[in-house]
This record gives structure tokens, sequence and C-alpha cells, in this order.
């Protein structure tokens, strides 16, 4: 025989904890940058070389290479040149690889901030195409000699070398 009973067993709970309607309404609160209040006067500017530049743009270049090989070979024709007292030209050879260099530059520069003791670099970047680096291939290697000594293209019409 079944039994019923008179009043449901467990307690009907008329509301939740978690209310969806007031967690899409609640306005997210704007947090405010712990970093924009520093004044700029009060931090060191202390005088820095070129050759700081080279060597710490060398040695972030090697960790760079061992970590991510594809940001590696955009950046690593980049010329870093001390144009002014408080000043860093980037010159880069195309838009994609200052995108790359983009992404990487505030890991760089933070730490060359930190290592000179100057905070108030300024980057200004440039456009320079000489320092884009040129794929060789055997063919193009062959050509150059060519130049060099015509006789080759001769010896290639005879040989017939596989130069792909």
């Amino acid at each position: 025989m079944i039994q019923k009973a008179s009043e449901p067993i467990a307690k009907t709970n008329s509301g939740s904890k978690f209310s969806i309607k007031a967690a899409l309404e609640k306005k997210e609160e704007i947090e405010k940058d712990k970093f924009a209040e520093v004044k700029d006067e009060n931090l060191p500017s202390n005088h820095f070389s070129q050759t700081d530049i080279d060597r710490e743009w060398g040695i972030f270049l090697k960790n760079i290479a061992k970590t991510n090989t594809l940001a590696y070979n955009a950046i690593n024709t980049f010329k870093l040149e001390k144009s002014d007292e408080h000043q860093i030209t980037v010159k880069y050879s195309s838009e994609t690889a200052k995108g790359e260099f983009d992404r990487l530059s505030p890991e760089f520069f933070n730490h060359f901030k930190h290592k000179v003791n100057n905070f108030k670099i300024e980057i200004e970047y440039q456009t320079d195409l000489s320092i884009k680096k040129e794929v060789m291939t055997k063919r193009k290697i062959f050509e150059k000699f060519v130049e060099i000594n015509p006789l080759l293209k001769d010896l290639d019409d005879l040989m017939r070398f596989d130069l792909t």
C-alpha cells in the first residue's frame, strides 16, 4: 500500500541567492590604474648609452630565439638607436614585423627601463627598408656568381644544374 504525504517533503525555496537579472544589471566598476597617479617628475631618469641598448637587445633576442622562433625571425633585424637623451628610435622593415614587436615591446622596454633606471624613455618608430633580409635561394646565389663570372652560365647550360 502506498502512503501519500499531506505536505511536500522538501520545502520549496521561493528565491535563489544568485539573481541573473541583478548580475546583468550590475555595472562593472572601473578600477583606477594605480600607476596613472604616479607623477613622471618623481621617476628616475638616469643616463643610458647605445651600448646598454645593444647589450639588452641582444640578450632579449637570445631569449626570444629559444622560446618563440617565429617572433625572433620577425624582429631580429630591428635596429634600436638612441636618438636623444630619453628617446629610442626603433627601425623596422615591415608593418607585419612591427605588429609582432608591438606585442613583445612592453616586456623588453619594461626590463630595459628597470635595468638602466630611466623611466622617461620615449619610443619612436621608423620604417627602414634597407634592413630587410633577402632570402637567398641557390638560384639567386648562382645568378650572383654568374654576374662575377659569365662562363658559369655556359657551364649551367651544358651541365643543367639542379638549383631548386
